[in-house]
């Protein structure tokens, strides 16, 4: 079997993250140059001072910047081999501000029928990273603006459905309950709902500090899929970081 080449740019996925927060690693350089300078210039408890901050402000950062070069660039995540043979199947993609799947779908898979859409509202979802996420990737012509909670497809349509990195953006639980409780809704019998998300655990608290608290644990997750009427079939692990939650209706699991 050929192996299908995919269209990412060495360090795309570590260069994303700096440039949808840069003003966070702007803010980290010019303290860690203030803290050089003080360092160079001030003996003793001043100098040593400077010396701890200067290792408080650069590990943490250097350490979240090569977990996301592990998960995004160097581990396999984006071959999609944790997803079935979707060729020939209808599938449906839900992105949220930023879309970095959908070209490698249609690669991987060129004979899927393949739909994206794109929840992003402006006025909801006021993080600044998903703002210039969305400045630096306008929606493409192809996919589709959509509400979260009434998606314009008609019921039981697509085989299957991809929510990749995007429903934790749906800050709002029953909110959240009623996107999910729609993607059912437009998912055939028999078909299933693939959701990778980031945790709110440990191996993530490690490799992004607070920043963690942005995504939800399981429980959360099991709350909003059961509140939806989905069962959790299994949960699959690229790595310790990422987890793919392949869903089924509670119907379809009886």
């Amino acid at each position: 079997m050929v192996k299908t080449i995919i269209a990412r740019k060495p360090f795309q996925g570590t260069l994303n993250i700096i440039r949808f927060n840069w003003p966070f690693f702007a803010f980290t350089l010019i303290a860690v140059a203030s803290m050089v300078v003080v360092a160079i210039n001030f003996h003793g408890l001043i100098r040593d001072l400077a010396i701890l901050a200067l290792i408080l402000l650069m590990l943490p950062t250097l350490l979240s910047l090569g977990f996301s070069y592990y998960i995004y660039d160097y581990s396999d995540l984006y071959d999609l081999s944790w997803l079935p043979d979707l060729n020939g199947k209808k599938v449906l993609n839900i992105n949220a501000g930023f879309d970095e799947s959908s070209t490698i779908i249609a690669q991987k898979f060129p004979s899927c029928q393949l739909t994206s859409c794109d929840f992003y509202d402006p006025e909801k979802h006021t993080e600044p990273s998903i703002q210039r996420a969305r400045k630096a990737y306008p929606l493409s012509k192809d996919s589709v603006a959509v509400k979260t909670t009434a998606l314009p497809f008609p019921d039981d349509v697509f085989d299957d459905v991809l929510v990749i990195f995007s429903a934790h953006e749906i800050r709002d639980a029953s909110e959240r309950v009623a996107c999910f409780q729609e993607i059912k809704r437009v998912t055939s019998i028999g078909g299933a709902i693939y959701v990778t998300e980031h945790l709110r655990d440990i191996p993530n608290f490690l490799a992004y500090n607070i920043g963690f608290f942005h995504f939800h644990s399981i429980a959360s997750w099991q709350r909003t899929f059961s509140a939806a009427g989905l069962s959790i079939e299994k949960e699959i692990k690229k790595t310790p970081f990422i987890s793919t939650f392949k869903l089924t209706t509670h119907e379809n699991a009886l």
